[in-house]
């Protein structure tokens, strides 16, 4: 036994890959991992090989991470045909994107419709591609498309992003938009056809964005369990994106879970970082001739990447260790059964020690030091998430049988 455990701890100390394995969650799972509208048509955005994002496969196995919720994300515009005709298109070049991916990679990862899908796939040795949706902005304000989504692999809609939509109201209204702060108005009855034929299918709904109004109304509305895919807690930083304790408990009441986010301004607010690093995109885009920064074409270019290497030296991001005080407070407050873990990578997200999937393992090291279980960290990597993806499943199933 001596002999085993100094091998072990000798090839953690030399970084073997199967050692480190030996101390992973069964199933590490983030559920909120975003695209480009690139992704997989041009050489840099093809993830079976070396590229500038943070969540590759390549990345993804070295840090062991084994499974994530790929956005399909459109950003809010305004609430016209013309507006939800656009987003429905934008919406579908990213869902074959994903299907670009899953075509040209079948034995290093598979779509996931199911959570013991998720499972087969790790015991099989690949990883686990889901699909979630950020903004019901692209369902086009046509209930049908929610169907749709589902027959492509959607398993989670979120029902806002930045902005008010037709769905229900948003954490942060968008003055360019004709948004005003309040009265929030909650949710329309389009959003509430949406939760219930999401009920009816299968699909996770995501509070993530929504005002609190919305988060509410929701729970009250849904026959499911709520998630908030990537929301971190109002109390530790009063951001309105993130969650009150009040509402943690609520959706916990629910049965439903909360990711804890990886966003630097969701873990700590810190406005001279944020106007430094505002000040250098305006700056990248004019040198790029651009009128606005565009993360897409911008993000990955030199002059952005040694600027903010400048920033970070300058007003250091927020660690992997404040992210983990996060998730400890919404334990706290929700139990250890509700909480899980989101990174926004590809979106915003990342922090000091956990800036793209090969830094997963720092995630876990941060809450074994917080004082976390093995046991416990299972659940907070991915079995939360499972669970609560399963208990909708089996509502859905059982509501179409009756």
């Amino acid at each position: 036994m001596k002999i085993g455990s100094l091998g072990i701890a000798l090839a953690l100390a030399l970084g073997s890959s199967a050692a480190l394995a030996q101390q992973d969650p069964p199933i590490t799972l983030d559920t909120h991992v975003d695209i480009p509208f690139a992704y997989m048509r041009e050489a840099r955005f093809d993830v079976g090989k070396a590229t500038p994002l943070q969540v590759d496969l390549d990345k993804m196995r070295r840090g062991g991470l084994d499974a994530v919720f790929f956005i399909v994300y459109v950003d809010q515009g305004p609430l016209t045909p013309a507006g939800w005709a656009q987003a429905v298109a934008q919406a579908k070049t990213k869902y074959d994107g994903i299907d670009l991916m899953l075509k040209a990679y079948p034995d290093q990862i598979r779509l996931a419709r199911t959570p013991d899908d998720v499972r087969a796939n790790k015991a099989a040795g690949r990883l686990s591609a889901m699909i979630g949706v950020e903004n019901g902005y692209s369902l086009g304000h046509d209930i049908k498309n929610l169907d749709t989504a589902f027959q492509r692999g959607a398993r989670y809609v979120g029902l806002a992003h930045m902005g008010n939509n037709d769905l229900c109201s948003s954490s942060t209204p968008e003055a360019h938009l004709g948004d005003t702060p309040l009265p929030e108005y909650g949710i329309t009855d389009f959003g509430r056809s949406v939760v219930k034929r999401a009920n009816q299918l299968g699909i996770m709904v995501d509070v993530s964005h929504s005002s609190d109004a919305c988060v509410r109304e929701v729970l009250a509305l849904s026959t499911s369990p709520v998630i908030a895919s990537h929301s971190s807690s109002r109390v530790l930083d009063n951001h309105p994106r993130n969650l009150s304790d009040d509402l943690l408990r609520a959706i916990a009441a629910k049965g439903g879970v909360i990711q804890a986010v990886a966003v630097q301004e969701f873990i700590r607010l810190d406005p001279a970082r944020e106007l430094a690093v505002k000040a250098l995109q305006a700056q990248v885009a004019k040198q790029a001739g651009d009128k606005e920064f565009d993360s897409e074409k911008l993000e990955y270019t030199p002059a952005y990447i040694e600027g903010m290497k400048r920033i970070d030296a300058a007003l250091p991001p927020p660690t992997v260790d404040d992210y983990v005080a996060h998730i400890k407070h919404m334990v706290e407050v929700a139990g250890v059964d509700h909480v899980g873990i989101a990174s926004d990578f590809d979106g915003g997200g990342g922090l000091a020690g956990w800036n793209d999937a090969t830094q997963t393992r720092n995630v876990t090291a941060a809450l074994r030091r917080a004082g976390f279980s093995d046991a416990d960290i299972a659940k907070i990597w991915g079995g939360n998430l499972l669970r609560v993806w399963g208990e909708v499943t089996r509502r859905a199933t059982a509501n179409h049988a009756g």
